[in-house]
């Protein structure tokens, strides 16, 4: 199936992946009326920002606005996507309260995910941080609070533990695993929770899990060996959802990431992007998730050509690419780094907290990362796909 240059389009999601598909489409000579239907009533904004910038104040909800959409695609915000009925090519909305249904020719799947939460029912007072309603709320918590609870240790855990640190308020980080370990092998993850660690940040370690505690109002983090850690503000930082549950009855999976194949392709007329999707791992036969902003922006261009198209179009292959911030450093990663395999350093040094690292796995490489280095982008995602013997070359 084809889209005609007047087709309808419905995009599904008005966060990164949804707005560069709408605007992907445009571009590419959909000139037929595009709809974004977005849950959040702000305009479409900056993700990455919320646990660092706008959490210690040098950000606005202004400044990590994104680009508006051309003035000729129709965005309605606050409008929720409950149905869809692929057959008739109609999608259901409620907003506030009012159902509709909305016809279209080709859609694109773009609803993301929500934070993951472990509060039972009746506690009050987790927080989250996912949406810019979010992080206003923590923002006001922070305010009044000196002690920060956070469950979980990965990249949005540290980050949050960095700004609240920034911010003067006592940090205890808790985590089944060493922080960052999984994601980032020991170098990285030893250099970031060092520097944590020196900023002021208490880790405790519970293998065996934790909890939220609280009969009503949540009050800190219980440790499955009894350790129980109080705090003014408790942050589940575990993880997301996929938000798919809406998908239900359309013949399309709602109980996990949607299965995308080559180019966001679903089945025809349809595409899917960003957070709600995954692709199947063909040597473990597991669906992946990148669920990054950068993967986001990508998918949503890519899944836009495939549904304009009919087919992926065949495409350069990207990198995968994210960064963190916190504790004085600047990380930036090309690649996915392998368990196991200690990186080269190619320039600078890890103790001066400067430098650029290389992974390669069978003579290949697989992974390359900057910490406060200068090196751009473009080279350093170079770095994760060249030879190996012109590794010299790229930071010349």
């Amino acid at each position: 199936m084809n889209l005609g240059p007047r087709s309808k389009v419905l995009v599904v999601g008005g966060s990164a992946a949804g707005i560069s598909a709408a605007d992907t489409l445009r571009v590419e000579g959909v000139t037929g009326e595009i709809t974004v239907v977005g849950t959040e009533q702000h305009l479409a904004y900056a993700r990455p920002p919320l646990s660092k910038a706008m959490l210690v104040g040098t950000e606005t909800p202004e400044s990590i606005a994104l680009l508006a959409l051309d003035a000729d695609i129709s965005v309605r915000r606050g409008t929720t996507a409950v149905a869809l009925d692929l057959a008739a090519g109609l999608l259901s909305v409620d907003s506030d309260g009012a159902r509709e249904s909305l016809p279209f020719d080709g859609i694109v799947l773009a609803t993301g995910s929500r934070a993951r939460r472990l509060a039972e029912r009746g506690q009050r007072g987790e927080h989250v941080l996912r949406t810019l309603d979010d992080a206003h709320r923590l923002a006001s918590s922070f305010s009044c609070a000196k002690t920060v609870a956070i469950l979980g240790g990965g990249f949005l855990g540290m980050e949050l533990a960095s700004s609240a640190r920034a911010l003067g308020l006592d940090v205890t980080v808790v985590d089944i695993s060493p922080p960052l370990l999984r994601q980032l092998g020991p170098d990285l993850a030893d250099l970031i929770v060092g520097r944590a660690r020196e900023a002021g940040v208490r880790f405790l370690i519970s293998p065996a899990g934790a909890e939220l505690t609280g009969d009503r109002e949540i009050g800190g983090i219980g440790l499955a060996d009894g350790r129980l850690v109080e705090a003014d503000v408790v942050i589940t930082a575990v993880g997301d959802v996929p938000n798919v549950e809406w998908l239900a009855g359309s013949g399309l999976p709602a109980d996990g990431p949607l299965e995308v194949g080559a180019g966001g392709f679903c089945r025809p007329g349809v595409v899917a992007a960003g957070d709600i999707t995954g692709t199947r791992d063909l040597a473990t036969g597991r669906l992946r998730r990148t669920p990054h902003w950068h993967s986001a922006i990508s998918q949503g261009r890519s899944a836009a050509r495939t549904l304009l198209h009919g087919a992926p179009q065949t495409q350069e292959f990207e990198t995968a690419y994210f960064w963190t911030e916190g504790f004085g450093l600047d990380i930036k990663i090309t690649g996915e780094i392998p368990s196991g395999i200690a990186p080269l350093v190619i320039e600078g040094s890890l103790p001066d907290r400067c430098a650029v690292l290389q992974w390669i796995v069978d003579g290949q490489p697989r992974a390359a990362a900057s910490i406060n280095h200068r090196l751009s982008l473009v080279r350093l995602k170079r770095l994760a796909r060249i030879d190996p013997a012109r590794t010299s070359e790229v930071t010349a």
